[in-house]
């Protein structure tokens, strides 16, 4: 089996697949701080269900934002796992596509393992919106060449920023609101986080879409991408396995 990882900045995405299967799938907090043991402590108390276990692992595959945790992760593989393949995305992994971004390796490793998945499983032109700590917009060709894209605040750090400059505003729930013209403190923060994060995607999407040409295809993944895509007119597709897919697509493009 392949454990697929990405490291974010607030979470960490795990996937256990069986060849193209997902067999299994969990979200956990990133703590820079946790060692090769408490990952291994971590992963065991995941996997520990019937039919399931971190002995069956044979390959690794890793993206991560988070320049701390790489080093006990690697640890982690070695000391606790007998995989015969490991992979961990950098400047120099064979993506099997063309990155056309100065330098290449500024794009976080997360954003391309988005676009091999994006043109893999849906083809392209593509654009993949991804509702993570920040909101970003990858532009994928027709032939499945990274173009470039843009970064926006997350909708939580946003709120947090709001928060912390006005002592009124108090944090809310997110779910969608019934109308944008808010009644309540509480429904005006949801119309305009939720209404306003919608309109930005549209347009930013409108915009990628006019300079790459086509009709490209919208994928949406992340935290809030199940709250936010049902509010924009143009994301057709949601897939919150996206990472997690494009890791173990690369991890099958890698030799050796």
């Amino acid at each position: 089996m392949l454990l697929a990882v990405d490291v974010g900045n607030t979470n960490i995405s795990i996937g256990l697949y069986n060849d193209a299967d997902l067999v299994a799938a969990w979200r956990v907090g990133t703590d820079p701080t946790r060692t090769e043991d408490e990952y291994a402590a971590l992963l065991n108390s995941l996997v520990s269900r019937p039919l399931l276990s971190l002995d069956d692992v044979s390959g690794f595959c890793m993206s991560s934002v988070v320049p701390a945790a790489v080093r006990p992760m690697r640890l982690f593989v070695e000391k606790h796992l007998s995989v015969t393949k490991s992979v961990i995305l950098g400047p120099d992994t064979d993506l099997g596509i063309a990155v056309r971004y100065q330098p290449p390796a500024d794009v976080g490793p997360d954003r391309l393992a988005n676009a091999v998945a994006a043109h893999a499983k849906y083809g392209g032109p593509a654009i993949v919106v991804d509702f993570g700590t920040a909101t970003t917009f990858d532009a994928i060709a027709q032939n499945g060449d990274y173009l470039g894209g843009a970064i926006a605040p997350g909708t939580e750090i946003s709120l947090q920023a709001l928060f912390s400059h006005a002592a009124r505003l108090q944090s809310v729930e997110f779910y969608p609101p019934e109308k944008a013209v808010g009644t309540s403190t509480a429904s005006s923060l949801r119309s305009g986080v939720l209404f306003g994060t919608a309109s930005q995607v549209d347009g930013m999407c409108a915009r990628f879409a006019a300079e790459i040409g086509g009709k490209p295809r919208i994928i949406a993944t992340g935290g809030l991408a199940d709250v936010v895509a049902p509010l924009c007119k143009s994301i057709g597709i949601v897939d919150q396995m996206l990472t997690l897919d494009g890791l173990r697509i690369i991890f099958g493009r890698v030799e050796g």
